[in-house]
């Protein structure tokens, strides 16, 4: 088992992130909460405030506006990440903005194929191991990417290097969970072997 970092942020989407009709959907931030531990299970993520309160995520299959789609369940991101995204495109990338629900410290960018085949969150105390039975790439949207350069009017020549950019887990990962478990901030993610 091999640490590739450590959980230092969770946070469910209330509400979805995107609004409108398209081609005019606006990408907005508001909805993301930070929240003391998420509940992870089939049906997707749950967060817990620090009163206890239960936050549905949108992507989880009960919530009332979900926003699920085959596999979109549970996501993780990268600081390494965000880090690059902010040295391109502006400080307006604070970690979190993608709407990811883990956030994972990583001193290095990492691709799907660094992840290894089998990867999953390991509890701080080492007391218990969550493996994910799959892991994909979250592709990039369109209003994202505006909300990236900051220009909702942007033309789609203008966005294909943004997407590009933003493509091969830059904008994060959707995992698929082999079983229920826990995650809470100092939770590492690991490579399983």
């Amino acid at each position: 088992m091999t640490p590739l970092g450590r959980v230092v942020r969770l946070q469910v989407q209330s509400q979805p992130l995107k609004i409108g009709e398209r081609p005019n959907r606006v990408y907005r931030t508001a909805p993301i909460v930070e929240v003391a531990e998420l509940l992870l299970t089939p049906e997707g993520a749950v967060g817990v405030d620090g009163a206890g309160a239960r936050i549905l995520d949108v992507h989880n299959t009960a919530h009332p506006s979900t926003r699920y789609t085959d596999g979109n369940t549970v996501s993780f991101g990268l600081t390494s990440h965000y880090a690059r995204m902010r040295d391109r495109f502006g400080p307006h990338m604070v970690e979190g903005c993608a709407g990811e629900n883990i956030l994972v410290e990583t001193s290095t960018p990492l691709r799907l194929h660094d992840l290894g085949p089998r990867i999953g969150l390991r509890g701080a105390q080492g007391d218990e191991t969550l493996p994910f039975a799959a892991v994909r790439v979250a592709a990039p949207c369109v209003e994202f990417s505006k909300f990236t350069i900051g220009n909702q009017d942007a033309a789609p020549e203008d966005l294909k290097p943004v997407l590009q950019f933003l493509d091969e887990g830059t904008r994060g990962f959707y995992v698929t969970l082999a079983r229920e478990g826990r995650v809470r901030r100092g939770d590492f993610l690991v490579a399983l072997g």
